[in-house]
């Protein structure tokens, strides 16, 4: 079990329930590429630099500031930035209970896993399967790390996963309508498109990052002494102009693919007939 992160209280009603936070996702190590100084292979450091000066300008010399005008700054001493912090109360209060499909997904930004504290079994018991059967999810307040954050928590098989939400102010617009004048025979094309290749459930273990896959593949390319070499470019598709042209023809090439992948099953079908048949008649 990974190291919890954080301690609260989920609290609704006269109800508190004492839990642990812990991290839900595993970072991956992240490739990257450094500067290194050209003629030695030194990595380079970054600096501070203070133009009006000319001079680098060490931490210690450093404050913070609001520019609340151009080039203009109000400063703050650590006690101050402190002082304006959200006090930590480490409880998850719950203001509401609704359905989870009733927040879009753009909403969403960090989960964690929750597992009950000490003395917190029981009731963090009662309280996630009255969620499950009753199919809804909690949604609250909760104030950590000098901030204010707006949370649900909601079933994850049968644990719950605090999730960490974006304001309504931190989301954009939408920049453009599918709301417009379209021939119903288009839709009736792409919904079957759709219904062909929906699967009955999302399978993340079937995808990989072949991006990152690549990438680490040439640098032990490169830590072998080999040259790296670009993957040649792919030939791009002739432009369909008509519409309904290319709705019919990715209908016809699912169809030719899906059937290719029921050949082997039925051919082994058949096999298996024949040498059936076969054992009657010798019998």
């Amino acid at each position: 079990m990974p190291r919890a992160i954080a301690s609260a209280t989920v609290s609704f009603g006269l109800v508190t329930i004492p839990v642990n936070i812990y991290p839900a996702t595993e970072p991956r190590a992240e490739i990257r590429f450094h500067w290194l100084h050209e003629k030695c292979g030194t990595r380079l450091r970054q600096q501070y630099y203070c133009p009006k000066d000319d001079e680098v300008v060490s931490r210690k010399e450093m404050i913070k500031g609001y520019e609340f005008a151009k080039n203009r700054y109000v400063r703050f001493t650590p006690e101050e930035l402190e002082a304006l912090e959200e006090q930590s109360t480490q409880t998850i209060e719950i203001t509401e209970f609704l359905a989870i499909d009733r927040v879009d997904p753009i909403y969403f930004e960090r989960a964690y896993h929750l597992g009950p504290a000490k003395n917190g079994q029981r009731a963090f018991a009662v309280l996630g399967k009255a969620m499950a059967e009753s199919e809804r999810a909690a949604l609250g307040k909760y104030a950590a790390r000098g901030k204010q954050y707006l949370v649900p928590l909601r079933t994850f098989g049968d644990s719950l996963v605090l999730q960490q939400l974006h304001y309504a102010d931190e989301i954009r617009p939408a920049v453009a309508s599918f709301d417009g004048k379209v021939r119903e025979s288009e839709v009736k094309l792409a919904k079957q498109l759709i219904d062909q290749i929906t699967s009955d459930r999302f399978e993340p273990e079937a995808y990989e990052d072949e991006v990152r896959k690549r990438v680490r593949a040439q640098i032990k390319r490169k830590l072998a002494g080999k040259e790296i070499t670009a993957a040649p470019a792919e030939q791009r598709k002739g432009k369909v102009v008509d519409l309904m042209e290319a709705l019919r023809a990715s209908l016809g090439s699912q169809e030719r693919r899906r059937g290719g992948e029921r050949k082997p099953a039925k051919r082994a079908a058949q096999r298996s007939r024949r040498r059936g048949a076969r054992r009657s008649s010798a019998a």
